[in-house]
């Protein structure tokens, strides 16, 4: 097989701190459709691949030979080669639909997939509705109009966080600690006794939730997991794990589409116009933000279980490589979106993305996390016509993370609440 431009040159190394994920992408996408790549906290030696074009993707991730059951099917993880410290050893460890392979995955998948059913999620509008009106109400009444807020603590990450906690049925005495412990999972500049600490914490409140659950179930997902467990469908390890898997996406992936298509909207007047006057509909916000910003930047573990050769590309993956996806990148292909691909544009023929995967593994929660952004983006400007960052773009702090794509805090000023005059009109 000939060599690819990519494949020639030195393995790149992934920025941990996440500071420049799309010019990262950038680089990437210049090295081939998949390039190697050292990743953070992993030894030079460990094979890995960095997957950054989207039909490329889309063949692995529905290859019957591709894993994602790092405990089985990579050498590196069975051999100790991986750090016990590993800041990322969560995502290799846990025993879950996303670290599953084959029936195992069909059987771990499928009590989560019974909670996200059209029908279920569809009857959460009115709750969704209910808790984003009441955050907005704390905001407009908690903060003058020129005051600096910092919206993703009091709405991007607090909304997510309480339709999560409606679907697992977390007690209100719980609701901070989850919200505070679930952005670390995240995080890939944390040392490696930070990063243990981090999921220890987790796991201690996924077991209080758990009991309080046995005590008192309702209708709820984390009350059907337990239901499983104490049917013997899921090991206590698989009971907590599909919990982590569901607390840490549930949140994570909705909080950078509402954080990102805010800026992305309070720096694009025009569009924003075109959204609050409907001639262009919310849904074409939330995909264009998924598809220009993906929540989720890169996500592993995948390996195949054999060599698997692309045709098209005509890159083989050797059996037990690791491969990483890269859905940021994926988003703005040029040769999917043109010269424009690096542009925000809600008015775009075709907003294609991967930002929930693709294939089996197809993020459950997809629907989900598209109506909280259509309700919230709604409901946001609706209320707050003339809201505006508080700080250049530019100064927006990323996430110390190449995993999660999002920033570290959203300063804006609400401005004048619909309907409400600001005094030098009141005057006149």
């Amino acid at each position: 097989m000939s060599v690819l431009p990519g494949q020639a040159r030195c393995p790149y190394r992934i920025d941990a701190t996440g500071s420049d994920i799309h010019g990262e992408a950038d680089a990437l996408r210049d090295r081939g459709p998949a390039t190697r790549v050292v990743l953070p906290g992993l030894p030079d030696t460990i094979r890995t691949w960095v997957v950054t074009d989207p039909g490329l993707i889309r063949r692995l991730l529905k290859h019957e030979d591709i894993s994602k059951d790092a405990r089985q099917h990579w050498p590196a993880l069975r051999e100790g080669l991986v750090p016990a410290d590993w800041s990322e050893r969560v995502w290799v460890d846990v025993v879950n639909a996303l670290g599953s392979y084959g029936p195992e995955h069909q059987r771990l998948r499928r009590p989560i997939a019974d909670a996200f059913k059209t029908r279920r999620v569809r009857a959460l509008v009115p709750r969704i509705e209910a808790i984003t009106h009441d955050l907005l109400d704390a905001l407009q009444y908690g903060h003058g109009p020129d005051e600096v807020v910092d919206l993703r603590q009091h709405f991007t990450a607090k909304l997510p966080m309480a339709v999560v906690n409606i679907i697992l049925g977390v007690p209100e005495s719980q609701h901070d600690a989850f919200r505070e412990a679930v952005g670390g999972l995240f995080t890939t500049t944390e040392t490696g006794e930070e990063a243990q600490a981090t999921v220890a914490r987790v796991y201690e409140l996924i077991g209080a939730l758990v009991e309080h659950k046995k005590a008192e179930p309702g209708d709820d997902i984390t009350s059907a997991l337990v239901d499983a467990h104490e049917g013997d469908e899921l090991t206590p390890g698989e009971l907590a794990d599909s919990l982590m898997l569901l607390i840490g996406a549930g949140h994570e992936t909705t909080v950078g589409l509402l954080t990102h298509g805010t800026v992305n909207l309070t720096t694009h007047r025009d569009q924003l116009h075109l959204a609050t006057t409907r001639q262009v509909p919310w849904s074409n916000v939330v995909e264009e933000t998924l598809r220009h910003q993906a929540p989720i930047s890169t996500i592993l573990p995948r390996v195949p279980v054999k060599d698997v050769t692309d045709e098209e590309s005509g890159i083989t993956f050797s059996a037990g490589d690791l491969i990483v996806t890269h859905y940021a990148a994926a988003g703005r292909a040029p040769a999917v979106h043109g010269p424009t691909a690096g542009k925000f544009d809600i008015t775009r023929p075709d907003h294609a993305h991967l930002a929930f995967g693709h294939g089996v593994h197809l993020c459950p929660g997809a629907e989900l996390a598209r109506l909280e952004g259509r309700i919230a983006f709604a409901a946001l400007f609706d209320r707050f016509p003339h809201l505006e960052l508080a700080v250049d773009p530019t100064q927006l702090k990323p996430l110390p993370s190449y995993i999660s794509n999002g920033f570290q805090a959203l300063p804006v000023r609400l401005g004048h609440p619909q309907g409400e005059r600001p005094p030098a009109e009141e005057a006149r």
